[in-house]
């Protein structure tokens, strides 16, 4: 099947009591058993597994063309499974050096503690993860492609050749890019993690993480670690990105519609002093975008004329994009990284990843596009 027919139909069949076409929302901790530790198809404890979940779970794996799909209670719930399932004390893991904040938060606040290292590379440029690679044994190469913010590209081929060769497993979080825009797993890696909140709920109403494999020993890994840690998502939340996924394909085609045209203002924008999307031909890996990606996603990142102080009262100057965290809704968002999504990265390391104090990023929602610049233009004649 293509994608979109996959996206609304994958894990789903009509409910055998009813026909109902969506599947149900099993509200159930518990399931009766025919005998003490004879269970229906796995169903004993919510806990271990859910209808909802697992009907969402089918369809996650479908949309990576993956065996496995995982359902977590958040991105980085998700994150920290992958995390519990394959490191000891001891293990390194190569990441790069402009991840989301959160995601560095747990490496350094949670993991450091106990005993995992994190050489933070570049890994835009693959001779950086070879050179990282050499340095001595690793676990896992994490990478985010594009990043967040800076929208970097990271060949993936390249990186699962390199780590694979030396032994080293390799996850990618493909949160920006969606199944839709980009598959790590056929482009060679192990584990793709997603915050199922951004794109694939997209509706900007639940919380959600997913992971997706191919390895049948490392899903029971990553399996174990929602049983024991419960860190599941809940049949509501399960359904609300059921609904979500249906129509993740149309929404992706109209947030890279939008995106294109607010990048192409903001380029020729006198105020602008920088614009960061992959589709501008100036994007240092826009061919490897053009390679990777099969088009280049709803987020811009850009860097105002003037002072930080300027770039601030901007993302409070707009009224259709809305001044918020998160990303990957219907609607458009406007955020400043450093004090908002990015602040538990020290300033210092922020400066050398190259996340400007002035950068400010855009989620660029389903809205007329006409509309959105025209929110932007008032913007700049606010002050």
């Amino acid at each position: 099947m293509r994608f979109g027919t996959t996206a609304v139909h994958a894990g789903q069949e009509p409910d055998p009591t009813t026909g109902a076409i969506m599947t149900p929302i099993f509200c159930t901790s518990t399931y009766v058993q025919e005998y003490p530790a004879v269970v229906k198809d796995g169903y004993d404890y919510s806990r271990g597994k859910n209808p909802t979940r697992h009907a969402l779970e089918c369809n996650l794996a479908g949309l990576e063309s993956a065996r496995h799909g995982m359902s977590f209670s958040s991105g980085l719930a998700a994150t920290h499974a992958v995390l519990m399932a394959v490191l000891k004390p001891g293990d390194r893991v190569i990441c790069g050096n402009d991840l989301y904040g959160g995601t560095y938060r747990l490496f350094r606040a949670v993991f450091e503690p106990m005993g995992i290292t994190f050489s933070i590379v570049d890994t835009t440029d693959t001779a950086n993860v070879a050179a990282a690679l050499a340095e001595g044994p690793a676990r896992l190469v994490w990478v985010e492609t594009p990043t967040n913010p800076l929208l970097r590209i990271t060949d993936l081929a390249e990186i699962s050749r390199l780590a694979h060769e030396a032994g080293v497993m390799v996850a990618a979080d493909n949160t920006f890019a969606t199944p839709f825009l980009q598959r790590p797993l056929e482009l060679g890696c192990d584990i793709v993690m997603h915050s199922a909140t951004k794109y694939l709920g997209g509706h900007s109403d639940v919380i959600s993480g997913a992971i997706m494999v191919n390895d049948d020993e490392l899903a029971e890994k990553v399996r174990f670690q929602q049983m024991a840690v419960g860190s599941v998502s809940g049949p509501l939340d399960c359904f609300l990105v059921l609904r979500g996924t249906k129509t993740l394909h149309l929404r992706m085609e109209r947030h890279c519609r939008n995106a294109r045209a607010i990048a192409e203002y903001l380029s020729s924008h006198s105020r602008v002093a920088k614009v960061i999307y992959p589709g501008l031909a100036e994007h240092p890996q826009h061919e490897l975008a053009s390679r990777q990606m099969s088009d280049f996603g709803g987020m811009i990142s850009f860097v105002l004329d003037g002072s930080v102080e300027d770039g601030m009262r901007f993302t409070a100057n707009t009224k259709i994009f809305a001044l918020a965290e998160s990303l990957g809704g219907v609607e458009s968002l406007i955020e400043h990284p450093p004090s908002m999504t990015h602040a538990s990265i020290p300033a210092e390391q922020r400066r050398e990843s190259g996340l400007d104090d002035g950068l400010i990023r855009l989620s660029v929602g389903v809205e007329d596009e006409a509309d959105l610049i025209a929110d932007l233009e008032q913007a700049f004649g606010a002050g």
